[in-house]
């Protein structure tokens, strides 16, 4: 029985090329990052109200929140409701997304109504308001 030395006809050792393999996880990598979904907090603890009946709401939205002391924060900064048309309006301009409005159990039903309006009226298609399901 004969053995077959690891060396081929030149004397050179022989080498697996691995670029290849890790040209393939870099570009699978790079794909889950691009297609992953970040859901963008309010920047303001709410307490939402109760509902007996809900909906799975998506997770690519745009959310506004109303605070217990009446405040619209969107991402973490105070808007006010007259900001919130131009910056709902200036978001649906890059993508067609639904808007969600989270208010608090102890705001103001004016001030929801008002905020509602406001994104009606920038354009938004799709309103839904978050509530807990206990």
């Amino acid at each position: 029985m004969t053995r077959r030395s690891s060396l081929d006809d030149s004397g050179d050792a022989t080498e697996i090329n691995l670029s290849p393999m890790i040209d393939c996880i870099f570009i699978l990598l790079i794909f889950f990052i691009v297609t992953t979904v970040f859901v963008e907090e309010p920047g303001v603890e709410i307490v939402k109200p109760d509902a007996t009946t809900d909906l799975d709401l998506e997770k690519n939205s745009i959310i506004v929140a109303i605070s217990a002391d009446n405040k619209v924060v969107y991402g973490g900064k105070e808007l006010g409701v007259a900001g919130v048309g131009a910056r709902v309006r200036q978001l649906l301009t890059r993508d067609e997304l639904p808007v969600i409005i989270q208010a608090d159990a102890s705001a103001d039903h004016g001030v929801f109504s008002d905020v509602w309006s406001e994104i009606k009226n920038a354009g938004a298609k799709k309103i839904s308001v978050s509530t807990r399901n206990d």
